[in-house]
């Protein structure tokens, strides 16, 4: 018989306490290295600072979500949404600096996480994992192409969608650190051959995410529409009524009628529709821009001169409310102060799962049952111990009664199982015992 290892466990779990406690944001950096910092120059000082601080921070919390732990406690996280044409996607380009799925209808059919990470003095790297699937990519060009075939992998090849997750992580010394997660765009009827309860579904998908208190949402509104009428802002004001952890981006300035801009400017000084953590505005590549081939980085620039030269907008620019690059380190910073606060409550909540996972464990004995009778109520304790609720054949431990129902207070004790029996299941579970 072989015997659990509960002290190697423990070990297992420790890791928690050195990962948590090296994240204090307020320490400084090591004395050893102070003067370093300084020689190497303002810049190379904040990367530096970046690289002890930021990047393990943000990376803590994707390692957890890669092991599944956000399926039982919620992680720190920025989500964006917004209405379909809202311009989500371009943002989101403009961020990533690759090419995302767009088009008209449906184009995000599953969360997509994308992990950002700067890295001055590599080369372009990227990697797209799904299900059992992980990809490296050479190139930017590539990413479109195998988000949309992750996407019919994972949600069908019509125009459905799906809870499960993709993740793509680019390296690249042109991004922010950041880690965003992109929720399909809202749609409010169903066109063609797309489920007629296609809006239901996306809106709680959407809702599963932005209601946790653990997650900033990243609100995508375009400026020539009133924006008291989107869906977007409306479902992160239903979860979020304070606005306390809602960011509202403002798209598509080009596009505004004119005379309308002073609206606009009201509203990116959070004067319209208030929210605590207030508004950006970005103006990023327009279909035609696209069809013509204008690269990011030119659009980038073109962003720039946009507000440089703006009559009425330009004064968001020298105010930091304004253009993509500033929109990144906003979000950098955001997302890193979230965290910060979301740790201690994420340890505690770690440690006791991990301590309750623990307890269920041990009542299931330290030895594996050697008889096969043994065996099978071995099996149950373990199904049982999980939450599970097991429906047994009467010969088991009640022969007069044709089905048992047993509940998560039995108890394996003494090799035998404890439990008072309870008629009460379908023939149903027949089939599956």
């Amino acid at each position: 018989m072989s015997v659990p290892n509960w002290q190697q466990v423990e070990k297992d779990a420790a890791f928690l306490a050195k990962d948590f406690n090296i994240l204090n944001l307020n320490n400084q950096p090591p004395p050893g290295n102070r003067s370093q910092l300084r020689a190497k120059g303002p810049e190379n000082n904040l990367y530096s600072q970046y690289e002890e601080k930021v990047r393990p921070c943000i990376d803590l919390i994707d390692s957890l979500r890669a092991l599944g732990v956000e399926q039982d406690l919620a992680l720190p996280a920025i989500a964006v949404i917004g209405d379909q044409s809202s311009g989500k996607s371009s943002v989101l380009e403009a961020l990533s600096g690759v090419a995302l799925p767009r088009g008209s209808g449906i184009v995000t059919r599953c969360p997509l996480v994308l992990k950002l990470k700067k890295q001055p003095h590599e080369v372009w790297a990227g990697r797209i994992s799904y299900r059992n699937t992980e990809l490296k990519l050479q190139e930017p060009t590539q990413v479109e192409k195998e988000i949309h075939k992750a996407q019919n992998i994972m949600a069908g090849n019509g125009l459905g969608i799906s809870h499960e997750l993709i993740t793509l992580e680019i390296t690249s010394p042109e991004v922010a650190d950041l880690t965003i997660i992109d929720l399909p765009g809202i749609a409010r009827v169903a066109v063609g051959n797309q489920p007629r309860d296609i809006g239901l579904q996306i809106k709680a998908l959407i809702k599963k995410y932005i209601q946790r208190q653990q997650t900033i949402n990243l609100v995508v509104v375009p400026c020539n529409v009133d924006i008291a009428t989107t869906e977007a802002l409306s479902m992160a004001h239903e979860v979020d009524p304070e606005g306390d952890r809602t960011i509202g981006i403002l798209t598509k300035p080009d596009l505004m009628d004119r005379g309308t801009e002073k609206g606009v400017m009201n509203v990116v000084r959070n004067l319209t529709y208030p929210l605590k953590k207030g508004y950006m505005i970005v103006k990023c590549r327009g279909q035609q821009e696209i069809t013509n081939n204008l690269s990011l980085a030119e659009a980038t620039k073109k962003e720039m001169t946009f507000f440089q030269t703006h009559p009425y907008f330009r004064v968001l620019l020298e105010e930091g409310s304004a253009t993509v690059p500033r929109l990144a380190e906003r979000l950098t910073t955001e997302l890193i102060m979230h965290i910060q606060k979301s740790l201690p409550l994420l340890e505690e909540q770690i440690r006791e799962s991990h301590q309750k996972a623990t307890e269920e464990l041990q009542h299931c004995g330290a030895d594996i049952p050697s008889q096969e009778a043994d065996k099978m109520f071995f099996l149950i304790e373990v199904r049982i111990s999980a939450g599970l609720h097991v429906a047994l054949r009467a010969s088991l431990v009640a022969p007069q009664l044709p089905f048992l129902f047993i509940t998560h207070e039995m108890r394996w004790a003494g090799g035998r199982l404890l439990a008072a029996p309870v008629p009460v299941l379908s023939d149903d579970f027949s089939t599956d015992y």
